[in-house]
């Protein structure tokens, strides 16, 4: 899979705008507060080499400070979003009408619903400048929803982005070890899948998010903040059906809701009083005097994509990172994609990709980012050949590259 790693700065936003509500992380782990990944990324594209991850995103909340949210809770201070309060100037029944009991869509979905836990491996070299070569291992925790009885999952993007390792925790507590299967960066989707023999507690019905209208009683489903808090629900309503978020790149569409969604609740489960799934948790919004803020993608959005995520993602084999114009000035380099790292046997190694090449062309298209690569990918079939130019010694070098599943 694509493995991005992001680095942080310690400035402060007036607004956190915890886009695609970072999952819990352990340990030292810092927290990623940006739902695009700006800056210096490191990505294992299509392999499963471990490899030097260059960890922590410059937190940045430029695009949201564009939008009429942003306006409205300007004077807002930084605050964690892990400790951003669950208390909402709404609540709801105890009776959803004409459906459920809360209680009763607890106990049809929870089952569905996982543990994802993540390990990953950071290291502060820079385009071979060193900083010691320290690496740390670091522990990651988000959530699930199984959509098939043979152990397909769906949770967001970030939440295994810079896995070396998956473990699926189910709702029985058994660990099961799982793997990417495809992704989708844009939409802040993936389909990950066991791969150890195993029944699944229960199958997630999803529901239609087109039918949903503002006011209707949902119900979240996740692990917020980690571990200790596996299977906890939530409930709420939906506050507004076809929210725009500018995420600087795109614009996409959410259910905005008040049910409460914190760090380790990303790829959880949104459902309606039928206790169907309606949405998957991705983001928040958090600061003092801001509650209630959630994001969900909406089911139907998932829908279009499930056919693509369920094949298997299109193997490159390099672990890489963005430059872009800011690092291009500082480290004198020109614009592309660094290779930090090739995998053995891949088919970036056949190609003759080599460690310090940095990718300008992908299949004949100027390109800046591992995203933009990942995007051309999509649009091939294993077994086809791709031109690829990249930067090597000072000077540039065609090289055609076999894409294989």
């Amino acid at each position: 899979m694509d493995n991005f790693n992001n680095g942080e700065n310690t400035s402060k936003a007036i607004v956190k705008y915890d886009f695609r509500d970072k999952f819990k992380k352990t340990s030292s782990f810092k927290r990623l507060l940006s739902y695009i990944a700006v800056g210096l990324i490191s990505s294992l594209i299509g392999g499963s080499v471990s490899v030097a991850a260059f960890l922590y995103l410059i937190p940045t909340t430029t695009f949201f400070k564009n939008t009429p949210l942003y306006e409205s809770i300007n004077s807002s201070t930084n605050t964690n979003a892990s400790t951003t309060s669950q208390t909402k100037a709404s609540t709801i029944s105890t009776t959803s009408t004409n459906g459920l009991t809360v209680a009763e869509i607890a106990k049809k979905v929870s089952p569905a619903v996982v543990g994802v836990s993540i390990k990953t491996v950071s290291q502060n070299n820079v385009f071979g400048f060193s900083n010691n070569g320290d690496t740390e291992e670091d522990d990651g925790m988000g959530s699930g929803i199984i959509i098939s009885s043979d152990g397909y999952i769906l949770t967001n993007y970030h939440v295994v982005q810079s896995a070396q390792s998956i473990t699926v925790i189910l709702s029985t507590e058994k660990e099961v070890p799982a793997k990417v299967i495809n992704y989708d960066a844009d939409q802040d989707l993936a389909v990950i899948k066991v791969t150890q023999s195993t029944t699944m507690p229960a199958v997630a019905e999803l529901g239609d998010s087109d039918k949903v209208q503002v006011g209707d009683s949902v119900v979240a489903i996740g692990n917020p903040l980690g571990k200790e808090l596996m299977g906890s629900v939530t409930s709420g309503i939906i506050s507004a059906t076809k929210r725009e978020i500018n995420t600087g790149s795109t614009t996409q569409t959410f259910l905005q809701t008040d049910a409460a969604i914190n760090a380790g609740n990303s790829g959880g489960a949104l459902v309606n009083s039928l206790g169907q799934v309606i949405g998957v948790n991705s983001a928040k919004i958090g600061g003092n005097g801001v509650e209630g803020i959630g994001f969900s993608i909406p089911i139907n959005t998932v829908k279009s994509k499930l056919t693509g995520l369920l094949k298997p993602a299109l193997k490159i084999g390099i672990a890489g990172r963005d430059i872009d114009s800011t690092l291009s000035k500082q480290y004198n380099l020109p614009e592309g994609v660094y290779v930090a790292e090739v995998e053995e046997f891949s088919a970036a190694e056949k190609a003759g990709l080599k460690s310090g090449d940095i990718i300008q062309k992908f299949d004949g298209k100027s390109v800046k980012s591992i995203s933009e690569i990942n995007t051309i990918k999509a649009t091939h079939e294993s077994g086809d050949t791709v031109s690829i130019v990249v930067y090597r010694n000072g000077s540039t070098k065609k090289l055609d590259l076999k894409l294989s599943e």
